[in-house]
């Protein structure tokens, strides 16, 4: 015993010395090895936009470059300090088993996050609805979709509810129906208000011609009309064209007189003679 603990006095400043190198150079390692990932990401990325490949493709493959490099760096470095990988391998691989299925979401959007870059239901820029949210898709990441409502909200979607249930594209196309109705007075000249109407759509240069405008009654209500106007735009231009196109007809209806109905109550008082006692 004493024997042992002589040797350990002689060799404890090598020890020391051998320690504190594999602790120094696996720090190292850690920071080059973060920086080197920082920059395969930032050169993956630059190579695919080169290419001008998708945008939300470019997100995803760089974030999962560089969450790869830093996988293998981690590997390294326990190489380093002397830590079998093999049986820590093994051992992964047993927890992995384990994490996987309690995290079985969050494999689920990743998986669905998969489909989205490869099948392109929606792209970085398009105007989506789904999982009861509407707005600007702004990012595509590996487990979430980031979504910009129209009053400035981020929206964190999981990537599972938008391939799980209905999607709606509203940029896909290129071009919307914008759904108008308006109401006008039975006395009114029915042909006049088209005529009308048909000039605002002509005059508002976001509203398309082709597809045509259309104007159609849309129901015989009991004080007034109902038109349904029809324009086209383009899917930027949608709630431009709107409220636009609402306040254009509110004055030109004003100039050419012609009425916009308001509700309407009829009260009728019946006098009851006075019965003498």
């Amino acid at each position: 015993m004493g024997q042992l603990f002589n040797t350990f006095i002689d060799q404890w400043p090598v020890i020391l010395t051998s320690i504190g190198l594999r602790l120094a150079g696996a720090l190292a390692l850690f920071y080059v090895g973060r920086w080197g990932a920082q920059v395969i990401q930032q050169t993956v990325r630059k190579l695919m936009q080169k290419a001008r490949i998708e945008v939300s493709l470019i997100s995803f493959v760089s974030n999962l470059v560089y969450y790869g490099v830093i996988a293998f760096i981690a590997l390294a470095i326990m190489k380093l300090l002397g830590i079998d990988t093999t049986s820590l391998v093994a051992i992964l691989g047993a927890a992995g088993i384990a994490v996987g299925l309690a995290l079985q979401g969050s494999l689920s959007n990743f998986s669905a996050g998969l489909l989205i870059v490869i099948f392109h239901p929606f792209r970085v820029g398009d105007w989506i609805e789904g999982a009861g949210v509407s707005g600007i898709v702004e990012e595509i990441q590996l487990f979430t979709t980031l979504v910009r409502t129209s009053d400035n909200r981020l929206v964190i979607i999981p990537n599972g509810k938008l391939t799980n249930d209905n999607v709606i594209n509203y940029s896909s196309n290129g071009i919307l129906r914008v759904d108008l109705v308006i109401s006008i007075d039975y006395e009114d000249n029915l042909q006049q208000v088209k005529k009308v109407i048909a000039e605002v759509l002509a005059a508002d240069s976001e509203i398309l011609q082709d597809p045509t405008p259309s104007i159609n009654v849309l129901e015989l209500a009991e004080n007034y009309i109902r038109l349904a106007v029809r324009p086209w735009t383009e899917s930027c231009n949608y709630w431009s064209v709107y409220f636009n196109t609402h306040e254009q007809l509110v004055e030109r209806f004003r100039l050419e007189g012609i009425t916009i109905p308001s509700p309407k109550q009829e009260v009728h008082i019946h006098s009851t003679p006075f019965a003498p006692s």
